[in-house]
């Protein structure tokens, strides 16, 4: 596994940047940023530590597919950790065999620091060698998007 770092800066509170990364009070904000990902990218669960929560999107063939992973920590307006352990294809779940084992347990961690009216996110993400471009490329433009919409 790869470890990997990305940080922006955000015009806003903390509470309203964890708000809209998540999704909390709409569901809609997070299909924003996440958009950058994949234009259909939700998510169906709970952010409850603990909890389990569905990563998904719809593929180019229509099929839905993602992630399985559960909350392993969520201190409200500061951090959030997810461990992602299974994928989604076709509307199945799957959590064992050799798709999964390369990057199982690997973690996506969100910290949340406030300074002035200034909110600063940081992404830490464990990820595979083949996906490690993919989101060298696209997670800032993903934060770039959180940015647009927190301060819009």
């Amino acid at each position: 596994m790869e470890k990997l770092q990305f940080n922006v800066n955000i015009n806003a509170s903390m509470t309203k940047v964890y708000d809209f990364m998540l999704g909390i009070n709409s569901k809609t904000t997070y299909e924003q940023w996440t958009a950058v990902f994949n234009p259909t990218s939700s998510y169906e669960g709970s952010w409850e530590k603990g909890s389990k929560i569905l990563f998904i999107g719809v593929d180019e063939h229509g099929e839905k597919g993602g992630l399985v992973s559960r909350i392993v920590e969520n201190i409200p307006y500061q951090f959030v950790s997810i461990q992602h352990y299974g994928l989604i294809k076709a509307d199945k779940e799957i959590t064992d065999g050799p798709d999964v084992e390369k990057w199982a347990n690997g973690l996506e961690n969100y910290t949340f620091v406030e300074n002035n009216g200034t909110t600063t996110v940081t992404v830490d993400l464990d990820t595979t060698e083949d996906f490690s471009d993919f989101m060298n490329q696209t997670y800032p433009k993903a934060l770039d998007k959180l940015k647009e919409i927190c301060e819009a």
